[in-house]
């Protein structure tokens, strides 16, 4: 069985407070939790993106999240 079970993973580069700089689109992880807690804290470059966690043997999509804020954000 694989150790890293779960992936986070994004159409854009995946951005977040709990995350090295990663230059990276996806990322996989060995449990739910933490995978889905991490993938809730993160953003995408550019922002708005789809964010999905994934588990890695079945595909099954177990988190997905979009920015909403992305649409609604100024730089007044």
């Amino acid at each position: 069985m694989d150790a890293h079970e779960y992936q986070i993973e994004s159409n854009s580069e995946i951005l977040g407070p709990w995350l090295a700089p990663l230059n990276a689109a996806q990322l996989r992880m060995k449990n739910r939790e933490l995978a889905v807690s991490v993938a809730a804290k993160s953003s995408t470059t550019p922002r708005g993106q789809e964010i999905r966690v994934v588990h890695v043997r079945t595909g099954e999509v177990v988190f997905r999240k979009t920015d909403t804020r992305a649409a609604h954000d100024t730089d007044a």
